[in-house]
């Protein structure tokens, strides 16, 4: 492995380290005397100090060492995981995140955070132990006892540390900074010549040394070797009362990063777990992979997909039996393919839902109320590019929800309501979309002011008449805020029409609602599954052949010639003693040209809307590769993408929250104007 390579997995690496930290420190803020959260805290910045340094990220590891020290004394029970003292650290891991990826860091700003967190741990020490140092440049070790302490160190080291990039001259040189020491080498274990192999350490050390320091600087040596070392520290002699023959505490087990030899093991991130027996058991191991090979694979598969298609449509127009035989074989193996393919880019929405706890806790500060935010749905499933480009707008959303919508807690209890506000977010799937909802138990959309500042910002005309939805979608268009001055947070008029160009961008739709003063807000994104390939139902309009999801298809009809007399103006079926909508596509469409004699149905569904779509003719089902419109079909709103099919020709895909929509309000007017 390069050491480009190696950088470049440390920094993925670090992130993850850093992520894990996140959430434990959160957890903290509610659970302050979890023990088990304390302990993985401490195990995740003990590991990114060691990973930091081994890497020549100095300056991280000098830094994170502090940090390192302070949970410590809170897993020693010195200190309290009070709440000043978390978001000190909290506030420290933004300093990582920069020094971690390179970026330039202020060197005044570390020293600043890192006397914040000085000032965190003195405030929550019990008293038992005086605070150590840790104000920059200081040694983390709490003050040396009076005296000297001379002590017996010997050690071994495993026999493939040399190969993860240990070496063990820089810990003797350690040691020898601490005092007057004579060092031994333990030469037992080394083979004859023959049989001795370069990449191997044989030796241990004996060393006796004289220090001031304590005993947790000479562990300090070995932190991050601990759990691959045998290691003894006696006291020979020093202060009474002091232990004379122990075993040093191990460390817990950190994450070693390790060089090309182990990298495809650490990569996986496998856990190696006690079994009954001393036997141990490695779980199925994982491979980290880029996501642009992903993508690349993606379109490959999106293109054998096409190629299939094309050899289907010969093979059925062919006499061959062994094409045929063929060409089913590999549709068989293609749909596989492209199934195992989309699981892989699945990921539930938990890894989206738990970025935004930080967000949280810092709006809480920022505003001064009492903030929680609750998670629902977090194992629905999202194609992972969709999750990336979701960060964004529900940031936005948040903070709006944050800023605008819930009340100080003195406002909130004069309401009857709890002091505390909450924010949920939540996710389900409905077809082929999955729903997302930010919803708040605010103050809800002052309506009145909405309107007062789009007739101000020249949206609307004067007493226009508008729909509760038109008026509640006018928080949507640029530069439009109700905020009474411009704050940190919002008033600037920005962020959420961001939302809306993204979501739009996603190929989905959002709305808003405010059930009635007092009673918050939700807003909802409603966004396909993948941006990928889908399963389509191919139906044929006059001459024009479209695709229609097939999660979102409920059931097939025949129209008869008399139903279709029967239904003019609004058109409506009555399906099991059910009303439901339909919309002519030729209408639609302006196709110009007579129905066919027999019409067929198609009933698709978003959520509990449905309606009913009349085609033609149903052609059978597609495997759609998604290609984007261009920016015309882009502002028609009936379709969502388009495909290539078997014989090269293109065929749209319908937008069918959009179809449903429009059906839902009885006018499909506004989509055929745009066609």
């Amino acid at each position: 492995m390069s050491d480009e390579e190696g950088i470049a997995l440390f920094r993925v690496e670090s992130q993850e380290l850093l992520e894990q930290i996140e959430q434990g420190l959160l957890d903290l803020a509610t659970l302050p005397g979890d023990k088990n959260l304390v302990a993985a805290v401490f195990r995740a910045l003990h590991t990114l100090k060691g990973s930091g340094a081994m890497f020549g990220f100095d300056d991280l590891a000098a830094f994170t060492h502090h940090c390192e020290t302070a949970f410590d004394r809170v897993r020693k029970g010195e200190v309290e995981a009070t709440p000043a003292l978390v978001t000190a650290v909290l506030n420290a891991m933004d300093h990582m995140r920069s020094l971690a990826a390179g970026q330039g860091a202020s060197a005044a700003q570390g020293d600043a955070l890192l006397a914040a967190l000085h000032r965190a741990a003195s405030d929550a020490a019990h008293g038992r132990a005086a605070p150590r140092a840790l104000k920059a440049g200081a040694s983390a070790a709490p003050a040396p006892p009076e005296g000297e302490t001379t002590w017996r160190i010997r050690f071994t080291l495993m026999e493939d540390v040399l190969i993860n990039g240990t070496r063990p001259l820089p810990m003797l040189e350690e040691l020898a900074a601490l005092g007057p020491c004579r060092l031994t080498a333990i030469t037992d274990a080394v083979p004859p010549l023959d049989a001795l192999d370069p990449r191997a350490c044989y030796l241990g050390w004996d060393v006796t040394l004289t220090t001031a320091q304590p005993r947790a600087a000479i562990e300090d040596v070995f932190m991050f070797v601990m759990d691959d070392m045998t290691l003894n520290i006696e006291a020979l002699t020093g202060p009474p009362g002091l232990n004379h023959d122990t075993q040093a505490e191990p460390l817990p087990a950190p994450a070693h990063i390790a060089s090309e030899a182990h990298a495809d093991a650490l990569a996986g991130e496998a856990l190696v777990l006690e079994a009954a027996g001393g036997k141990t058991i490695r779980p199925d191991a994982s491979v980290r992979v880029p996501a642009l090979r992903l993508d690349e694979l993606m379109d490959r598969v999106g293109e054998l997909v096409i190629a299939q298609s094309r050899l289907k449509q010969i093979a059925t127009a062919s006499l061959d039996l062994n094409l045929r035989s063929v060409a089913e074989e590999i549709e068989h193996l293609a749909s596989e393919l492209r199934d195992s393919m989309m699981s892989v880019r699945m990921v539930p929405v938990a890894q989206l839902f738990s970025r935004f706890r930080r967000l949280v806790h810092d709006l809480a500060r920022e505003t001064g109320k009492d903030i929680a935010l609750v998670t629902e749905g977090e194992t629905t499933e999202l194609d992972k590019t969709v999750i990336e480009r979701l960060a964004d707008p529900l940031v936005h959303l948040i903070r709006n929800a944050a800023d605008h919508g819930l009340e100080p807690p003195a406002e909130r209890l004069a309401a009857g309501k709890p002091a505390q506000g909450r924010i949920t977010l939540g996710a389900r799937q409905a077809g082929a979309e999955v729903v997302i909802t930010v919803r708040d138990d605010g103050r809800g959309i002052n309506r009145a002011r909405v309107r007062a500042k789009a007739e101000e910002n020249g949206l609307i005309a004067p007493g226009a008449p508008l729909t509760e939805p038109e008026l509640l979608a006018l928080i949507f268009q640029p530069g439009f805020s109700t905020a009474a001055a411009i704050t940190n947070l919002s008033g600037r008029g920005v962020g959420m029409d961001v939302v809306k160009r993204t979501i739009e961008g996603l190929r989905g739709a959002l709305d808003v609602s405010s059930p009635a003063a007092g009673g918050g807000s939700v807003v909802s994104l409603r966004i396909p599954l993948t941006l990928a390939i889908i399963d389509g139902l191919l139906v044929r309009v006059a001459k024009t052949r479209y695709v229609i999801p097939v999660s979102a298809v409920e059931e097939c009809l025949e129209l008869t010639p008399a139903q279709d007399l029967r239904s003019t103006g609004r058109s409506f079926l009555t399906i099991r003693g059910a009303l439901v909508p339909f919309i002519r596509l030729r209408d639609l469409f302006n196709t110009g040209t007579p129905p066919d004699q027999y019409q067929k149905i198609v009933v698709i569904s978003t959520g509990t809307d449905r309606v009913g779509l009349a085609v033609d003719q149903i052609l059978g089902d597609y495997q759609t590769v998604i290609k984007p419109l261009s920016a015309f079909h882009t502002q028609v709103g009936a379709f969502s993408g388009a495909t290539i099919l078997g014989d090269g020709s293109v065929a749209l895909i319908l937008d069918v929250a959009a179809l449903t929509a429009a059906a839902a309000q009885f006018d499909p007017a506004p989509l055929r104007a745009a066609g």
